[in-house]
């Protein structure tokens, strides 16, 4: 039967189909194979130069089920569904008494202003990243400790676009698109039905290019950090689009009252303490359509005041020359991250990991997922890494933990997202493609708690 649905599928792929076409005369003459990724990893990245396109390349990973297949681990640990079934879950979030929060959300639906749009549609339909979000935060108890939650329960329902959550005290924050909003929350409740209370307004639509709002508490509980993505690539929705976005917010917890912590951050996605120095760390998404080894995503550590760039600069003072008018007494100030990810990985999702589930070598470090790219060929991310800390810094190269997202044709069965630490040291992660949680544990799980 032909539905609604397949005429759409099939008017978005003639548009795309055109738009492609046009995109290949703007390659005409550029080198749009993208180097060894592996090189773009750690805290020196060799910058390539810009590239500049009409349209730019595109390489999708088509989704694909999983079957009976799962993601593939290094030897020494071991991977299984913690739950499935969700709409399309995002983040996770674990409670004091081990209930683990499954944030099940999507984007609101942007306007179409420009011919990109129809195209970033597209390519976020094919990709799998516009299937129905829940709108809704999932409950999962597993009450004996054996990886399999024997409750499943709605915690909450009726959100806008969630994402980030934090429990401080008696206090449940979650930062909806456009607000954060409070709830109050009782140990061991299964749902919650009071009506929230907002705190502080973030911004949101009408255009709403990064939609997620990471959210962090600080540690005495008087605060709470969100990361607010840019609404644009580089200001093409122009600059009073951009209010206060593409940057780190601090929110008083008594007033609601915020202010700018950082700014430049084109998309702060995620959000963590590190846990020797206590200083905050952010994963950034950063910019796209200036080649495919440009610009490497990145973890870094965040100082209070601190300018990262954007729109002006990326990867410290690299002037954007896209970006009009240029704005060079700003790109000085601009730091430079403390460590690149690759090109495209868009990492979504990161653990400060102080476990004692996992095996030593996977101790005092951050584990990143990197959701994968769609502009890039071949493609990169698609995995979740592990980033090595000694002495509160990355000492290492990134590590390969968590694969097989790709299935052989390079189609996505899975695309991980949010990443949380069980009570036991697991190590879960939401998959928003096979609307899946995963946990990663230890193969020999008594050899892993005496090292």
């Amino acid at each position: 039967m032909y539905t609604l649905k397949n005429a759409r599928s099939a008017k978005l792929s003639r548009l795309a189909a055109l738009l492609v076409a046009v995109a290949g005369l703007g390659l005409a003459g550029c080198n749009y194979e993208g180097g060894d990724p592996r090189k773009e990893i750690g805290a020196n990245p060799p910058l390539p130069a810009l590239q500049q396109y009409l349209v730019p390349p595109i390489q999708i990973a088509r989704v694909a089920a999983w079957g009976n297949e799962t993601p593939t681990v290094p030897e020494g640990l071991q991977v299984h569904a913690l739950a499935t079934g969700f709409q399309h879950p995002r983040s996770l979030y674990v409670l004091p008494n081990g209930d683990v929060l499954v944030v099940e959300s999507n984007g609101p639906k942007a306007p179409t202003h420009r011919p990109k749009d129809i195209l970033t549609d597209w390519v976020t339909w094919l990709a799998g990243a516009a299937a129905k979000g829940g709108n809704r935060i999932t409950l999962l108890r597993d009450s004996n400790g054996d990886g399999i939650p024997d409750l499943r329960t709605v915690f909450l329902d009726h959100l806008n676009s969630p994402f980030g959550v934090a429990l401080v005290g008696n206090d449940l924050y979650v930062a909806n698109t456009d607000a954060i909003v409070r709830y109050p929350y009782q140990e061991g409740q299964t749902s919650i039905t009071a009506p929230g209370t907002k705190l502080a307004d973030l911004p949101g639509g009408p255009i709403n290019h990064h939609w997620t709002k990471a959210l962090l508490a600080s540690p005495d509980g008087s605060k709470l950090y969100v990361g607010v993505g840019s609404n644009s690539n580089i200001t093409e929705n122009g600059i009073g689009a951009e209010y206060e976005r593409a940057a780190i917010w601090e929110v008083d917890l008594t007033s609601g009252a915020h202010r700018i912590f950082a700014s430049g951050t084109r998309n702060p996605t995620g959000l963590a303490w590190e846990p020797e120095t206590r200083k905050l760390w952010a994963i950034v998404n950063e910019r796209d359509e200036i080649g495919p080894d440009l610009v490497p995503d990145y973890l870094t550590s965040v100082q209070d005041g601190g300018f990262y760039g954007w729109p002006y600069s990326y990867y410290g003072r690299h002037l954007d020359p896209r970006v009009q008018p240029q704005r060079p007494d700003l790109a000085a100030k601009a730091i430079v991250p403390d460590y690149a990810l690759s090109s495209h990985v868009a990492p979504l999702g990161v653990a400060m990991y102080t476990g004692a589930g996992l095996p030593a070598n996977y101790r005092s470090g951050a584990f990143v997922s990197e959701h994968g790219s769609w502009d890039r060929t071949p493609l990169n991310g698609y995995k979740v890494v592990f980033v090595p800390f000694s002495g509160g810094k990355p000492s290492g190269p990134a590590q390969d933990v968590v694969t097989g997202f790709l299935d052989p044709n390079n189609h996505a069965r899975g695309r991980p997202v949010g990443l949380a630490v069980d009570r036991t040291g697991g190590l879960l992660i939401a998959d928003d493609v096979g609307d899946t949680v995963w946990r990663v544990s230890s193969s020999n799980p008594h050899s892993a708690s005496n090292n």
